[in-house]
């Protein structure tokens, strides 16, 4: 088990390393929207190259941080049910939910994307839309965040497994949206104490 937590630090430090480059896709992304209104409105011309730029940069984004997002566990969840519940019942919730619906998913999206992938790269697939852009970096964003979901829910699997077994402390307890809220308002209250003369 010391080598699978190894991995599993291993895969939580890229994951946290894409996650916050991904923000710069972002910022990439509003430059590109905000110079193509400028160019649209001032030279009353445009491209579809910059729309589907557009899309390829806040797509990737999305594809990108999903496994930053599951690492932060901050995926969707009804907290109402599963705030109710014991610890020990809310770890199992997890490791079943990654092992029964997380990883088929991933896997059979890893396993259809390759191809789709290889098919759109050796083929030079374009955009249907006049001047548009080359399909496969589209296609490559969808199969790279598939595979760091893939390696995250593994991640996040062995550390379950860890954390249930009292091999390791829970690196995300639960915290109920209500709490979160709670906690968040008297920081932000301390803060304004702490400021006010």
């Amino acid at each position: 088990m010391t080598f699978l937590l190894v991995v599993a630090r291993a895969i939580d430090g890229l994951t946290e390393w894409v996650g916050k480059a991904v923000g710069w896709l972002i910022l990439a992304a509003v430059l590109v929207s905000a110079g193509n209104a400028i160019i649209r409105k001032t030279l009353n011309t445009s491209s579809n190259a910059f729309l589907e730029a557009q899309w390829y940069l806040y797509g990737g984004a999305f594809l990108l941080a999903a496994a930053y997002t599951l690492k932060q566990n901050e995926h969707i969840r009804i907290d109402i049910i599963y705030g109710a519940m014991s610890r020990r019942v809310q770890h199992w919730i997890d490791l079943l939910g990654h092992l029964v619906f997380l990883m088929p998913f991933v896997l059979l999206m890893d396993s259809f994307f390759v191809p789709y992938f290889l098919l759109s790269y050796r083929s030079g697939e374009m955009s249907n839309n006049a001047g548009g852009l080359i399909l496969w970096p589209a296609k490559l964003l969808l199969l790279i965040g598939f595979v760091l979901l893939t390696l995250q829910g593994l991640a996040e699997i062995i550390k379950k497994i860890a954390v249930m077994r009292g091999l390791m402390d829970d690196p995300s307890p639960f915290v109920s949206a209500h709490k979160a809220a709670e906690l968040e308002g008297a920081e932000l209250a301390e803060k304004i104490a702490k400021a006010a003369p």
